[in-house]
This record gives structure tokens, C-alpha cells and sequence, in this order.
């Protein structure tokens, strides 16, 4: 392949799956330089897609990436669609393929027959062997500051994306005299210790 890439990003197959692996904000950076990059709609996506058309995006039918021209990268999150049919772009997505997990020989067979790659972000590694897409500081703090949202019925629906301010203005609000005990496993880890952060911020103490 020459040139630059040109990245399509699909639509998440599973429906309570919102997240977006590239945000507006970034879409418009690969843009400006020069970067096509082409995004589905999708009917359960955190992000409008009018914020990726403002990108400078080209908008595409939600799950159209099959009939996408074969220099595409093919951009998810998690799993493909069902099915059985060959598979021809590189796609880029955690497929959980390459440690002999459950499916992983029927999917890496789809690649084979259609003559597609298979770029799994599970095994995507730096020279020394370190992972460069794994869940981070983040991840945890965020998935802890959910938690804690949703036991105090802080949480609101939809979810929406929000600035830390608020997020942490939700998580002082959910604080309790009583707060509940919390174990949190691999807490020094750098998930856990988002979970600490944000556990802190609601005023709990966990154990760990």
C-alpha cells in the first residue's frame, strides 16, 4: 500500500456498545492531514455524527464497511458482525484472535478465505513487547466513577460524554456517611489506581 491510509470506522455490532475507538476531535486531526476518513452512521454511538461530518469526515450507511474499497482500513472496537463470509480488508478492532480464544479459529479463517489481515489492538505491541492499546488510569477511574454513580442512582441516562469537572462534581455529590465497602482488585495496577482516584473522590475508602 502507498500513499496514506484511509480509515473507515464501522459501526459497533453490538447495540449497547457506545463508544467510538477514534472521537471527533481526533477524526478531525487525521483529517487535517490529509487523512481520509470515512464514518459510519450509527443509531446507539455516544458521539453525533454531525460532529464527524464537522471533522471533515465522509459520512457512510452503518454497516456499509463490507462493500468499502479494499484499501480501507476497517476501524472498531469489539467484535464483527455474526457470520461466516470471508473477510478481505485489514481490519484494526480487539478481536481477541491471537491467544487461541474461544472463536478465534473460525474468525482467523473469514481473514484466510477473503485474504483480509487482522490488526488485533490486544496484540499490538511496542519493540520492548509493551501493549500500546490496553484499558489505562482512565479506564478504571472512569468505570469505578460509573459504579459509584449507579449504586447512589447518580447515574442518568443516556450516557453522554462529560467533562472531568462534572464527572467529579457527580461523584462528591454521591458521597454518603455511610459509604459501602468496595474491594478493589489490581489496585496498583493502572486501571486500578484510576478506581482508587475516582473511589477517593466519592469519599470511599477500599480495600485492596
Amino acid at each position: 500500500m502507498t500513499g496514506k491510509p484511509r480509515i473507515w470506522m464501522r459501526s459497533e455490532a453490538r447495540a449497547s456498545e457506545c463508544r467510538a475507538p477514534i472521537v471527533p476531535a481526533d477524526a478531525g486531526l487525521l483529517t487535517g492531514l490529509g487523512i481520509a476518513v470515512t464514518v459510519e452512521e450509527s443509531s446507539h454511538r455516544v458521539f453525533p455524527i454531525a460532529e464527524y461530518a464537522a471533522a471533515g469526515c465522509a459520512i457512510a450507511r452503518e454497516g456499509s464497511w463490507t462493500g468499502a474499497p479494499a484499501d480501507q482500513y476497517i476501524v472498531g472496537l469489539k467484535e464483527l458482525p455474526d457470520g461466516a463470509a470471508p473477510l478481505m480488508h485489514r481490519h484494526v478492532y480487539f478481536g481477541h484472535a491471537y491467544k487461541r480464544q474461544q472463536g478465534s479459529a473460525e474468525l482467523l479463517g473469514r481473514f484466510a478465505a477473503g485474504g483480509g489481515e487482522l490488526l488485533d489492538l490486544e496484540s499490538l505491541a511496542d519493540a520492548d513487547g509493551r501493549r500500546l492499546a490496553a484499558f489505562g488510569y482512565w479506564a478504571g477511574y472512569v468505570g469505578a466513577a460509573l459504579a459509584v454513580l449507579s449504586a447512589t442512582g447518580h447515574l442518568t441516562s443516556p450516557l453522554r460524554p462529560l467533562p472531568k469537572e462534572t464527572l467529579d462534581s457527580g461523584l462528591r455529590r454521591a458521597r454518603r456517611a455511610d459509604p459501602p465497602r468496595v474491594l478493589v482488585v489490581g489496585a496498583l495496577g493502572r486501571c486500578g489506581s484510576g478506581a482508587r482516584d475516582a473511589l477517593a473522590m466519592a469519599g470511599i475508602a477500599p480495600t485492596f
